[in-house]
């Protein structure tokens, strides 16, 4: 079949991947505009696009793929089906409608369980054991489309978003092609999605990783891992003896029972340097200090004299 895949973000990789080996044709790539990264706010391709170019397939970068001029582009390669992963844009029904196949989305969670734009991350703050790939069919309610087919896998004790990520990425690679290949063949299974079991994993903000260490320490574990690497799971570190203010992003940590027999107030360190919470306390294995790499937390302590009675605070936004 000929295929025009939909697609920006690193998760699709394996995807196109897998797309450029099949039996089928991956005729056109339509991704997002560069954007401005880094401090230079340099103008940047998508993964996508450097990927399009790189294996030499037509792509074309727009902002609003539900224009005119960019439904007649992609019109001009008469798909028999649309692939969307990780695209960033919503798809319209003029666009679903187009090619005589249909549109299908790759979804990184079991729906109808974390609909949204960060299904990975929420799936790992919200203590879930298992997640995995859904191929949907594109429908007007976002991630509310027929389900094609799924994968189950389950979630690591200290696995970070980045580690689900890539696993899953993997994941939907074969899983997709499978898909196509029973599209293709008319053998494609449509079930519907129950919704009154929907969750929501709504797009990540900078301030959704301000940790509180008011929360029990399962709570804010579950944050760092869901939060890495972006938007992170930061706090305000404040030496006790220089009162001196440092923004650090917390990237691993191990929950510690604890009675709190000082009655420390949560966010200082106990004498084991563990973090008092709401509920037990945090080991902190991880750290990266705003503008140092990432680093144990023993060459932390090393390197800025940490001892008990130093704190970390709520950043205020």
């Amino acid at each position: 079949m000929k295929i025009t895949y939909l697609g920006s973000g690193k998760f699709g990789l394996e995807c196109l991947n897998a797309l450029a080996q099949s039996s089928h044709s991956l005729d056109l790539i339509v991704t997002q505009p560069p954007h401005g990264a880094g401090r230079g706010r340099k103008q940047t391709p998508t993964p996508v696009a450097r990927w399009a170019v790189s294996h030499s397939i037509p792509f074309i970068e727009t902002d609003n793929v539900n224009a005119p001029q960019a439904i007649e582009k992609i019109a001009a390669y008469q798909p028999d089906v649309i692939v969307v992963v990780a695209f960033g844009q919503k798809i319209g029904n003029q666009l679903i409608n187009l090619p005589p196949k249909g549109a299908i989305n790759v979804h990184a969670s079991l729906l109808p369980k974390y609909r949204g734009a960060a299904p990975i991350n929420w799936a790992i703050i919200k203590g879930e054991k298992q997640t995995g790939i859904s191929i949907i069919s594109l429908a007007e309610r976002m991630d509310a489309g027929d389900i094609l087919a799924q994968a189950t896998t389950d979630i690591g004790a200290d696995e970070a978003a980045s580690e689900l990520h890539d696993r899953l990425a993997k994941i939907a690679a074969p899983l997709l092609i499978r898909t196509i290949d029973h599209i293709a063949d008319g053998t494609a299974v449509y079930g519907r999605q129950d919704h009154s079991k929907a969750t929501l994993a709504p797009k990540l903000k900078k301030s959704d990783g301000f940790l509180n260490f008011k929360e029990p320490a399962e709570m804010l574990q579950r944050k760092i891992q869901g939060f890495w690497p972006w938007p992170g799971a930061s706090a305000i570190y404040i030496s006790k003896k220089t009162k001196k203010p440092l923004r650090i992003t917390i990237a691993m940590a191990e929950v510690v029972s604890t009675s709190n027999p000082a009655d420390l107030p949560p966010g200082t360190l106990d004498e084991n340097l563990n973090v008092i919470c709401g509920c037990d306390a945090l080991k902190i294995i991880k750290i990266k200090p705003t503008g140092s790499r990432l680093m144990r937390f023993r060459d932390f302590v090393n390197g800025h004299q940490t001892k008990a009675g130093d704190s970390f605070i709520k950043i205020e936004q």
